[in-house]
């Protein structure tokens, strides 16, 4: 999770139940057997914390169902006795959005166990997975039939189907196939009164009126529990070609995207902005990693070219389109992988700055997005202002510069200690996420509300998106029983102004 601002108070609806009453209990442990239900504490105890330890909470119990039916049973029985529910999968939240508040009125329901790939066709190139299917499985999957799904993170490990939909994931090759929303066909979910919704369906039209498979995706759980979806595959990999190039400036970073883009089209899959900053805490701080050009630049861009089985190969169009943006002066120099060792070792000088920064000291985080031919301009001036304002500051702006998303983080000031991030290390935050709303942009790019962002969502937001969310989540979820305290900030409650208690003392 990036620590971009300290736990806000748990929200509970008015009237909810203090605690799961024991003949709810009972009839749960009924229901789902010695397989679906715990109520051993150390079972739970994984289940309690983030992944990153920042949100820790209380649950009576364990959800594990095994199907949808026993899902829609789940929740029927919560929804009649007003037990909230907060849902889990690869618990990889990164704003604490998949913990328990600390009251322990809620329930876990895990998804872990529906873990079924229940159909993989390669000529229609769609999968339709359970929520518990884990993302590096469902690579795996695709892959022995000559397809992919074309969505990669970190987690793929441990995330799951059902929380890459729910949070709308994004990942390394958005640039090319979009999030999660461009790649969900479809989804299966239980409402919050445990009726199933089954939209699994991949039509290509629908015009039956509001579109419930995207107000899905990216809710959070908060307005339903999804058990399964349909996604899009592609042609698995045939070829790709890996570079690293030097630029002056990020300016230059969004120039040599447009001409790669204009010379070879979209067979650029991922354009990964790092700066000298971020590189030299790599080559510092992780080892085995080594400076991939001659003489260190301002600015670095990861470029991965791909084409599939059946298509020529990216890498003269490539070398092409580089050799010309040296000519042309986008560039000061460049390296070009000679072999899948070498794409790996470059690609690990991005995939460990997250890593490296957590070995460097406390830092405070921010996942924000502006419009892409601002994030150059944006960067440059939101950095000048920052390290202006809090002396000893420096900050670290890298990631997806073609979606507009660059991760910016705050590293404190040398000596200080952890509690920096929960002390000055808030004002930093707030700047930050008043220098992108002031942008047009968000402060939430591709991680979610969840928790943490839960103040700064009801502080920045627009009345009218705030009015609308508050809506739909009430109309859908009446009773509040779905994911509480996420997402979607109360009207006047203890989270809202605390936030606002906080951030404008």
């Amino acid at each position: 999770m990036a620590d971009e601002l300290a736990p806000v108070a748990a929200f509970v609806m008015p009237g909810m139940m203090s605690s799961p009453p024991q003949e709810l209990l009972g009839r749960l442990a009924d229901r789902l057997g010695p397989k679906g239900y715990s109520a051993d504490p150390a079972d739970l105890a994984p289940w309690l914390t983030d992944w990153r330890g920042r949100y820790r909470g209380q649950a009576a119990a364990l959800l594990s169902p095994a199907s949808a039916e026993e899902v829609g049973a789940v929740v029927g029985l919560c929804a009649a006795a007003g037990v909230p529910l907060v849902p889990q999968g690869g618990n990889t939240s990164m704003v604490g959005g998949a913990t328990p508040d600390s009251t322990g009125d809620a329930l876990i329901l895990s998804l872990r166990r529906m873990n079924a790939i229940r159909s993989l066709d390669r000529e229609a190139n769609l999968a339709v997975c359970e929520a518990g299917v884990v993302l590096e499985t469902l690579h795996n999957a695709a892959l022995a039939e000559g397809r992919r799904f074309p969505l990669s993170l970190a987690a793929k490990g441990s995330a799951t189907i059902g929380g890459l939909v729910s949070t709308n994931a994004g990942g390394t090759q958005v640039l090319r196939f979009g999030t999660m929303r461009s790649l969900v066909q479809g989804v299966e979910a239980v409402l919050p009164d445990g009726s199933l919704f089954n939209g699994l369906s991949p039509l290509k039209k629908d015009n039956r009126g509001y579109n419930l498979t995207q107000l899905l995706i990216g809710a959070e759980g908060t307005l339903a529990i999804v058990t399964a979806a349909s996604l899009k595959l592609v042609p698995a990999v045939g070829s790709r070609v890996v570079a690293w190039a030097g630029l002056a400036s990020a300016a230059d970073a969004l120039r040599l995207l447009r001409h790669l883009e204009a010379a070879i089209g979209d067979v650029v899959e991922s354009f990964e902005l790092v700066p000298r900053t971020a590189l030299d805490l790599v080559l510092a701080h992780v080892p085995g990693t080594r400076p991939p050009l001659a003489e260190p630049t301002p600015w670095n861009v990861l470029v991965e070219a791909v084409s599939p089985i059946a298509a020529a190969s990216p890498e003269k169009p490539l070398y092409g389109a580089l050799r010309s943006a040296l000519e042309l002066g986008i560039i000061q120099d460049v390296a070009i992988a000679s072999s899948e060792a070498q794409a790996g070792e470059l690609w690990r000088l991005r995939e460990t700055i997250s890593e490296a920064e957590r070995q460097h000291g406390p830092a405070a985080k921010h996942d924000i997005s502006v419009t892409v031919e601002q994030m150059p301009g944006f960067m440059t001036a939101a950095a000048m202002e920052v390290e202006e304002r809090f002396p000893g500051t420096q900050v670290i702006a890298f990631g997806h510069l073609g979606d507009g998303n660059v991760h910016f983080n705050v590293a404190a000031p040398r000596g200080a200690g952890p509690d920096w991030v929960d002390g000055e290390g808030t004002e930093v935050s707030v700047l930050v996420h008043d220098l992108v709303t002031g942008a047009g942009g968000s402060i939430s790019a591709e991680h979610g509300i969840g928790q943490m962002k839960l103040g700064e969502l009801a502080r920045l937001a627009d009345p009218a998106r705030l009015a609308a969310m508050r809506a739909i989540k009430h109309a859908l979820d009446p009773a509040g029983i779905m994911n509480p305290g996420k997402l979607v900030p109360p009207a006047d409650g203890p989270a809202g102004s605390l936030a606002r208690e906080r951030l404008n003392p």
